[in-house]
C-alpha cells in the first residue's frame, strides 16, 4: 500500500478545507501572523517533537477535552474555570481562543509568544474566589499552574500516541522536555520536565480528584458546540468519547464518568481513520505551515518528517 506524506487533494477542497480552518482561529477575535517576523524561532525547534503533534488538530481535540477534563476533577481549577471563563456562554470562542494560544505557543515566534503569554499571565493575576467547597483559590498559584500544564501535556501526548501512532519512549521524554520553556513563562515552574515526574504528579492527586456536576456539564457542552459541521456531529461525540477512554481508569472512576463514554468498535475506527488523515493534512494556512514559511522551510516540511 502507498503511504502518501500528505493526503492528496483537489484545489477546491484544499481550499475549502483551508477557509474553514483558517476561520475558526480567525473567529476567536484575535489575529496572529505565523509568518513574521521572518527568521525568528519559537520557543521549541522545528524539529521538534511537539511541531510534528501540534500540526494534527484530531489529536488536539480529544488531548485538548481530555486535559481539562483532568482539570476540571481538581475543585480550584474547577472553579475557577467554570465561574470567570466563558465556557458555559460562549464554548465555541472558548475553544477558538485556546487553539490559538496552543498555536502560538508552539508555532509563534518567540517574542510574540512570550508577549501572548504575557497577557495571558496578567489576566489570571485577577482570577480569585472561593471553591463550592469553601477553599480559597488564585489562577497563577503555582501548583494549579504544574497541574494545568501537566494535563495539557499527558492530553496532547496520550491523544496522538493512541489514535495517530505509538510514540517511542524517547519522543515521550522530549515532549515533556520541550514544554519546559512555556510552562515556566506561564509560571508553572514546578510541571513535570518527565514522564516519570508526571506519573508522581497523576498519583498524588488520587485524593485529591472529585466528581462534579459541573464535568458532565463541560462533556454535554463538547459534544453539541460546533467545532465541526453539523453534519459530522456523530464524529464529534466519538471524539469526546475518545478523550474520555484516555483517562487513566481509576480517573474517571474517580470523576464518576460511566461506560456510555466508552467508544464502540465503529467508533474508534471512525477516531482513528480521522486522527491519522488529519496527520497528513497540510493546509497552507494553517499555523505549522506559515511557521515553517517564517523560518525558510518548505510547506511539507513537518510531513516530510513524520512519515
Amino acid at each position: 500500500m502507498l503511504d502518501l506524506a500528505v493526503l492528496p487533494l483537489p484545489r477546491p477542497v484544499h481550499d475549502r478545507l483551508d477557509s474553514v480552518a483558517e476561520g475558526f482561529l480567525a473567529d476567536a477575535g484575535i489575529r496572529f501572523d505565523f509568518t513574521s517576523p521572518p527568521g525568528e524561532p519559537a520557543l521549541v525547534p522545528p524539529d521538534s517533537v511537539s511541531w510534528r503533534i501540534f500540526k494534527n488538530q484530531v489529536a488536539l481535540f480529544i488531548g485538548g477535552v481530555a486535559a481539562v477534563l483532568l482539570e476540571l476533577g481538581e475543585p480550584k481549577v474547577r472553579d475557577g474555570v467554570w465561574h470567570h471563563t466563558t465556557f458555559r456562554t460562549e464554548p465555541l470562542k472558548r475553544l477558538q481562543r485556546t487553539g490559538l494560544a496552543a498555536m502560538v505557543t508552539v508555532y509563534g515566534a518567540r517574542s510574540r509568544a512570550e508577549q501572548m503569554i504575557g497577557g495571558v499571565v496578567r489576566a489570571h493575576d485577577r482570577v480569585t474566589g472561593i471553591t463550592s467547597e469553601g477553599e480559597p483559590y488564585h489562577a497563577n498559584d503555582p501548583v494549579l499552574l504544574d497541574w494545568v500544564q501537566a494535563t495539557a501535556g499527558f492530553g496532547f501526548m496520550e491523544a496522538y500516541h493512541s489514535y495517530v501512532r505509538p510514540l517511542s519512549p524517547m519522543e515521550r521524554e522530549s515532549l515533556f522536555a520541550e514544554a519546559v520553556p512555556a510552562a515556566r513563562l506561564y509560571g508553572a515552574t514546578g510541571a513535570p520536565s518527565s514522564e516519570a515526574e508526571w506519573n508522581r504528579l497523576l498519583e498524588s492527586m488520587r485524593e485529591r480528584l472529585a466528581p462534579s456536576p459541573v464535568i458532565f456539564e463541560f462533556l454535554d457542552i463538547m459534544k453539541r458546540v460546533d467545532a465541526l459541521p453539523r453534519v459530522a456531529n456523530p464524529v464529534q461525540v466519538a471524539l469526546v468519547k475518545a478523550a474520555v477512554e484516555l483517562l487513566p481508569p481509576w480517573v474517571a472512576a474517580r470523576l464518576g464518568i460511566g461506560t456510555e463514554y466508552r467508544l464502540s468498535t465503529r467508533e474508534r475506527i471512525v477516531v482513528g481513520l480521522a486522527a491519522k488523515a488529519a496527520d497528513k493534512l497540510l493546509l497552507r494556512s494553517s499555523p505549522p505551515v506559515q511557521a515553517c514559511r517564517r523560518l525558510g522551510l518548505p510547506d511539507d516540511y513537518l510531513y516530510r518528517r513524520s512519515r
